[in-house]
């Protein structure tokens, strides 16, 4: 049953952020203690990753002790080393003989353009995001990796909007949860499934200054993309986007199953940013299985998508306006 509607919902998996708020950049660590089964998807053309070999089902590693994901572009990657200093500090790691080493896959998205792209996400801040972990319901919006994160910006970062870490939960029976978190910084639009309609994204030049409920204030990147100005504007178009999700199930999976629920979560990325996948995103979705539930692999991979479709849809509808962005949450 859900209790926050948040992947920690999922039993064994804590969430932590630690931002600058003025720099606007930040992390968010989802930390498994006891290890979790895990693996990843990595659709888009521009990745930024580290760990993520290991996860291939033939590699020796079974399960991980954290998942870090960040701003500060390839910078960011060094909030992972955070993450393993504190679970060394707990003896929580894979047994080598010497030493344990805790197995912390990463992977970031850029925000350089968006506050002070001086600052970055470090090992400090990584120590600092595990130290804030909890099993409460995860704090959305601008936090975290998602304090720098904008959607839309096939114009450029003045006409994007803003956005930042949203998650979600659903029970899908006999005591599964499956739960899921998106730190969402796309090219495209956010699109609303329900009825197709964009919910953030990139906005027109002809509409004045952006009013939310009023008419329709998006240039839509599909459309503009057809174009001759528009096909123009993508050799220019910032390579400095990427959705990055988590998806979590208390089911005992396989190393193979768990990889197959990250590529079938892709499909809520599919479902909700128009366009996905494309050269100029890094998306990237970890799946983790931290057992006690017999499940069907496809059941839980359906669910999954279905998860991550509405963790990103609230990490625009949870975020307020920052560094001169508007964001949905100022409307509610």
């Amino acid at each position: 049953m859900k209790v926050n509607n948040s992947i920690t919902d999922v039993p064994g998996i804590e969430v932590g952020h630690a931002q600058d708020d003025t720099a606007l950049t930040g992390c968010t660590v989802l930390l498994c203690r006891k290890g979790v089964v895990a693996g990843v998807d990595v659709r888009g053309g521009a990745p930024g990753t580290r760990e993520t070999d290991l996860l291939q089902p033939i590699n020796l590693i079974q399960k991980v002790h954290a998942i870090m994901l960040a701003g500060g572009s390839a910078f960011g990657l060094d909030a992972a080393a955070g993450a393993m200093r504190f679970l060394e500090e707990r003896g929580i790691g894979f047994n080598t003989g010497a030493a344990r080493v805790p197995i912390v896959p990463s992977a970031i998205l850029y925000d350089l353009s968006l506050g002070n792209a001086k600052i970055r996400p470090d090992s400090a801040m990584g120590y600092q995001a595990c130290l804030n972990a909890s099993m409460a319901k995860v704090e959305e919006g601008s936090v975290g990796a998602g304090a720098g994160a904008s959607v839309g910006k096939i114009l450029g970062q003045k006409q994007a909007m803003k956005s930042g870490i949203g998650s979600s939960s659903l029970s899908i029976g006999k005591g599964i949860v499956v739960g899921a978190l998106a730190a969402v910084n796309s090219f495209g639009d956010v699109i609303d499934p329900s009825n197709g309609q964009i919910l953030a994204g990139v906005r027109s030049t002809k509409v004045g200054p952006f009013r939310i409920g009023t008419t329709q204030p998006f240039a839509d990147t599909l459309s503009l993309m057809r174009t001759l100005v528009g096909r123009a504007i993508l050799n220019f178009a910032s390579r400095a986007n990427t959705v990055l999700g988590v998806v979590a199930v208390n089911a005992d999976l396989t190393k193979s199953e768990v990889t197959k629920v990250a590529q079938m979560a892709q499909d809520g990325i599919a479902r909700t940013i128009r366009p996905s996948h494309t050269m100029l995103d890094g998306d990237t979705v970890f799946a983790l299985a931290s057992g006690g539930r017999k499940a069907d692999v496809s059941t839980v991979g359906a669910f999954a998508a279905e998860a991550l479709g509405n963790a990103i849809l609230r990490s625009v509808l949870m975020s307020p306006s920052a560094g001169g962005l508007p964001g949905l949450r100022n409307s509610r």
